[in-house]
Formats: C-alpha cells, sequence, structure tokens
C-alpha cells in the first residue's frame, strides 16, 4: 500500500513546504509496536498532571511552604510584570491546552528531552496524518484529529496570533484554519500578535514570552483566563525537568504526583542537573557526575561527556536546537566554554545538563528528492506526539509526527534532510 511520489507531493506547498522549509517524503508512515502505540495514548494525561505538580511546587515556593529558591530560579531573567502576572490568583488553575512531547525512539523505549507549551508542526502533522490516512494508512490520531484537536481549544471559532518572530509557522496555521472553517463551525482566523489590539474573541497564543516587547498587547494579553497557552513563562522552562531529579524534591514530587505517573516520568526523563554555579561543601558531590564542581566536568574527557547542556527557557536560544551543546560532539575547550557561560548565566538564563540518550538506528524508505527514486536511511527518530486538553479535561493523542534524521546527526528534528511521516501501528 506504498505511496507514489506524485500523490504525496502535491499540496505540500500549503503547509510550508518549499521556501527554506523542505523535508523527505516517505512512501509509507512510521510504524510503532502495539505497546509504544498504548504508551503514546497515554501519555498526555500523566504530562498533564506533571504540568500540574510543577504549577503547584512554583506556587507553594512563592507561598513560602516550600523553599523561596525554586521560585526564584525558574523567575531569572523574566521581567517583574510577567512574574506578578504568573502569580495571580485568576490564573491559578490555567495551563497549556496543547502538550507536546519531544521524545527520542531509544533501543530502553522512549525518552523525553522537551515538553513544548507552544508547539510547531501542527499544521504539517495534520496535513500529512490526513494525506496518508487519505492512502488507507490507520494514522494515529486519524487523518482529522490535529485539526479536531485543535478545535476542542476553540470550539466557537477564534483567533490564532502569530509573531514575527513565529512567521515561519504561519502558512502551516492557515492550513489548520483552512481545515477547521471547511469542516464548519467557527469561524478561525490567523493575525498578526503585533497587531492585536483587543476584541471578544477566543485566541491562541502561538509565540515565545521571550518576544513580548515586540508585541504591544503583551501586558492586555497576559490577563486573559481564556488565553491559551497561558502568561506562564514558568511552565515554558527546561528546568522543571531538571527539577525531578533534584534530591532535596525527591519527597515533594512524591505528594504532588500519584505514584504510578512519578514512575512513568522518572522512566522517560533522562537524569538531570540544574547547573547552579553556588560552590559546594569540599566533602560534597553533584550526583551521579561524582565531581566537587563545574569545572571539573568542564575537564571531562570525551568518553565522560556524554552529556547535554540547554538553555532552559526566556530566550531566542531554547527552540529549535539553538542553545544545546552536546557534550561528545565539541571539542574539550568548547565544551568547558560552554559550562562556562552556563555558569555565568545561572542568575539571568539557568542552563539544565542531561544525560545524552542515543536514540536507536532504523531503516526507513524515502523517495530521492532529485529522481523520486525510493532509497532507504538508517536514521534516528524522534517522535512528536501532539495532546489536546478539551474542556473537560481530558487529553486525547490527535496525531504524531516522527522526524528520522540521518544516523550521523547528533541533533534530531525536522532538517532538510529528515524524513517527516505519521505513525501508525505495525503490521503483525
Amino acid at each position: 500500500m506504498a505511496a507514489e511520489w506524485t500523490d504525496l507531493m502535491p499540496g505540500a506547498e500549503a503547509v510550508g513546504y518549499g521556501a527554506g522549509r523542505k523535508w523527505l517524503f516517505s512512501p509509507v508512515p512510521l510504524g510503532l509496536g502495539r505497546g509504544e502505540v498504548e504508551q503514546l495514548r497515554r501519555l498526555g494525561h500523566p504530562l498533564r498532571m506533571f504540568q500540574q505538580a510543577s504549577g503547584r511546587i512554583y506556587r507553594r515556593s512563592v507561598n513560602g511552604t516550600l523553599p523561596g529558591w525554586i521560585a526564584e530560579v525558574l523567575d531569572a531573567g523574566k521581567p517583574a510584570w510577567m512574574v506578578e502576572v504568573q502569580r495571580a490568583e485568576e490564573l491559578r488553575a490555567v495551563y497549556p491546552r496543547v502538550i507536546r512531547p519531544d521524545l527520542l525512539w531509544t533501543e530502553e523505549g522512549f525518552r523525553l528531552t522537551e515538553l513544548d507549551a507552544v508547539p510547531g508542526g501542527m499544521g504539517v502533522t495534520g496535513w500529512l496524518s490526513e494525506r496518508y490516512a487519505g492512502l488507507g494508512y490507520e494514522v494515529l490520531g486519524g487523518g482529522s484529529g490535529m485539526a479536531e484537536g485543535f478545535r476542542s481549544l476553540l470550539p466557537e471559532g477564534g483567533q490564532i496570533l502569530i509573531s514575527e518572530e513565529a512567521d515561519e509557522y504561519r502558512i502551516e496555521m492557515e492550513w489548520l484554519v483552512s481545515a477547521l472553517n471547511d469542516a464548519g463551525g467557527g469561524p478561525w482566523w490567523v493575525g498578526s500578535a503585533e497587531e492585536y489590539d483587543g476584541g471578544e474573541e477566543s485566541l491562541y497564543r502561538f509565540f515565545e514570552l521571550f518576544d513580548w516587547e515586540a508585541i504591544p498587547g503583551s501586558k492586555a494579553l497576559s490577563r486573559r483566563t481564556d488565553l491559551t497557552p497561558p502568561f506562564k513563562p514558568h511552565l515554558e522552562e527546561k528546568l522543571w525537568l531538571a527539577l525531578l531529579w533534584l534530591p532535596v524534591l525527591g519527597e515533594v514530587w512524591e505528594g504532588e504526583l500519584r505514584g504510578n505517573h512519578l514512575r512513568r516520568l522518572r522512566e522517560l526523563v533522562p537524569y538531570g542537573w540544574l547547573v547552579d554555579p553556588s560552590p559546594l561543601p569540599p566533602h560534597a558531590a553533584l550526583p551521579r557526575l561524582e565531581v566537587n564542581s563545574w569545572e571539573q566536568v568542564g575537564g571531562f574527557s570525551q568518553k565522560r561527556r556524554r552529556l547535554v547542556l540547554k538553555v532552559s527557557g526566556f530566550s531566542e536560544m531554547a527552540w529549535g536546537s539553538r542553545g544545546v551543546v552536546i557534550g561528545h560532539d565539541v571539542s574539550k575547550e568548547e565544551w568547558a566554554q560552554a559550562l562556562d557561560r552556563a555558569c555565568a548565566e545561572f542568575e539571568s538564563q539557568p542552563w539544565i545538563l542531561q544525560e545524552f540518550e542515543e536514540a536507536k538506528v532504523v531503516e526507513h524508505p524515502y523517495y530521492d528528492p532529485e529522481t523520486g527514486e525510493v532509497e532507504t536511511m538508517r536514521g534516528r527518530v524522534r517522535l512528536c506526539p501532539y495532546y489536546f486538553v478539551d474542556e473537560e479535561g481530558r487529553t486525547p493523542l490527535c496525531g504524531c509526527l516522527a522526524a528520522i534524521a540521518p544516523a550521523d546527526k547528533k541533533k534530531i528534528h525536522g532538517m532538510r534532510d529528515a524524513i517527516l511521516v505519521p505513525c501508525v501501528p505495525a503490521e503483525g
């Protein structure tokens, strides 16, 4: 049932294919085992619980029932007015309603490397899902799953506010609202975040909060309880992936999350550290690293540098792999310099360190863009499942995009030489 090259290409420009955004097409989607499919279908709820537990921990820190340093590090670098907004009582129960983890597919299972509250790729995933479902494949989430998931956020219609900084995603979001309007209801439309001047319609925020100064209406938008995702920058920090492992917060997490949810999260999230330059006592050591300082980590051999350094958030460097340094992929000097920078920026732009997880190698067919002939890539896979939180709080899986990058790439994303396909249950 493999798709023909000519069946897949037409219409791709509607979601941004070309003009600098290209990928490789495949005659078949990516097949996942029954157990893996079931894991993906169940993952939205524990991730939602993780976000809510993170929100409660932040508020407890603000209120003094947990140490104040937790909120201090999560608020680092944010303007005072935005910190005040995210602490507002009227936003207490408001959380992002699109949940998209980045999952590496390893030999041991899935590993979560990011939890994106303002994800791109919704239109591309929707278009690919529709295309392959139309060819008879049992696409996860269904052929119209992405559009129907987004409909649940703004059921009566509304506007998607996209900033100039996120403009490369405008065309795929225009495809998404077109699919919604074609199905009836609404209307839905895409607008400019910079030009927004108020209104009663429901809104979806498609801009990063670090870009707030370019958007004149930011402060007015920030107080809207119906805006999704809300102005809660602390929930958009990768810091939570390191705080999940902090020994001093072990009992806190156990009190905030059900045991099975906490176990699942720790199975998924690579072990991590907050890069805090505060000196340790001479008799203390960084857990698992077994050294006394970040300077010593900077001196690690290549073998010991199977580590990933990441900007936490609230920065143009915090998305698209721009603020990611893979230890064993750079020189010892570059690694030491990156750690020095992370330590120096602790009070204004925190970084985290995580253990490096190796995605397994798979073989997948693709069409050569020059000849249209089918070739085979040895690649590594990143999965991006999309969960939409409906008005009843349910978190259905509405689509799953696989990016299969050449096996020699350390950073896996929807790059020019990656295959992009939806996921399906494997046959047999």
